[in-house]
């Protein structure tokens, strides 16, 4: 088969790249075409034919600006050469001209900012104080057509793929689309121990800074609680949430870290805190294969991993009240460590990259 790969950007790491990279390991003669590519953001795909056009002329910071654009872009990307097309996105990418190819989407979620997030994001777009007011005022008055042509691209693919329970829901709520779930691949064997770890202390957290994540929660509830928390990342947060910590000496900051030093932070640490409304959570299932349990919002896609009181706990409000609960309730927990491990292991690549094959191929028979 000649296959195409599409994303919607590949500017830095996260757990989407970690999906692509699977999927290009499964099809590596492939190209991935995107808009925008920095290979200082990522280095991942070195051996990959990544192809840009038009968009690459922006710089890849202005990548939040630039949605209405990549609309354009991805509506006008004529992809009608190839067998099969396999669009990565939790955004635009998923508008691709397909002509008589079978067209894949692994849509981790609706375009968050327009759907489940929109009220998040009009509160809060992330562009500092003085450029939020006037990235409010225009995204208001834009979301509608906006929100239109999205639902319009997800009626595009002959097939949706997604990452949890959750994130189906939402696709049917949004799109009116029905998705196989296949969750994503996870490098367990890059987070696993030869032997348990014997002393752990205090809490750690890792992802991308921004303000839907809500790591600003866990700071205020472990200084509640007394007890110390590790914040490992960066992003455009990233100064706010050290003002939050206002130099509490039970809170530390460490710049975003390669999977040995994760690893290292995860076995010292009693557990992982996982704040944020997401479609999946490749960091918490990292966590759980090193034998790290996992406090977790019980909405989402932590729901297909933690088990209540087995592997980690569930708080049921995103708010500082209820996150102190779910820390005095861990606390008292006995943990095994190898249940804590074994919970994991269904999320290795390998199996991702068996389930998506077996779909493809009983798809396009």
């Amino acid at each position: 088969m000649k296959v195409a790969i599409v994303c919607d950007w590949l500017t830095n790491v996260g757990g989407a790249e970690k999906v692509l990279l699977a999927i290009h390991q499964m099809y590596p003669e492939a190209p991935i075409y995107t808009s925008q590519y920095n290979p200082k953001g990522i280095d991942w795909f070195k051996d990959a034919d990544v192809r840009t056009g038009w968009m690459q002329i922006f710089p890849s910071g202005l990548r939040r600006f630039l949605a209405p654009l990549r609309q354009i872009y991805f509506n006008h990307l004529d992809l009608s050469d190839y067998d099969v097309i396999f669009s990565v996105t939790g955004a635009e990418a998923k508008s691709v001209k397909k002509g008589d190819a079978v067209h894949f989407c692994y849509c981790h979620v609706p375009t968050q900012y327009y759907w489940g997030f929109y009220d998040e994001y009009v509160k809060n777009p992330g562009f500092g104080k003085l450029l939020n007011p006037i990235v409010r005022f225009f995204f208001k008055l834009l979301v509608k057509p906006l929100r239109k042509a999205d639902y319009k691209a997800a009626q595009k693919p002959d097939y949706f793929i997604t990452i949890s329970n959750y994130a189906a829901e939402m696709i049917k709520k949004y799109y009116g689309r029905e998705a196989k779930v296949i969750a994503p691949g996870v490098e367990i064997e890059k987070f696993s121990n030869k032997t348990e770890p014997k002393k752990r202390s205090g809490f750690v957290h890792y992802s991308r800074q921004v303000s839907w994540k809500r790591q600003d929660l866990i700071i205020k509830a472990c200084i509640e609680a007394g007890e110390k928390l590790t914040i490992i990342g960066d992003g455009p947060e990233h100064e706010q949430l050290v003002e939050v910590a206002h130099e509490s000496k039970l809170v530390k900051f460490l710049p975003a870290q390669k999977s040995d030093e994760l690893l290292k932070a995860l076995n010292s640490a009693e557990g992982f805190i996982f704040p944020s409304l997401e479609p999946f959570g490749i960091a918490p299932v990292e966590a759980l294969s090193s034998g790290c349990p996992v406090i977790a919002y019980k909405k989402g896609g932590a729901a297909d991993y933690v088990i209540d009181g087995k592997n980690g706990v569930f708080f049921e409000k995103q708010n500082t009240a209820s996150i102190v609960r779910a820390i005095e309730k861990f606390k008292k927990c006995k943990f095994k460590y190898k249940d804590v491990v074994k919970s994991a292991k269904y999320f290795d690549v390998a199996r991702f990259k068996r389930e998506i094959a077996e779909f493809v191929n009983e798809k396009t028979k």
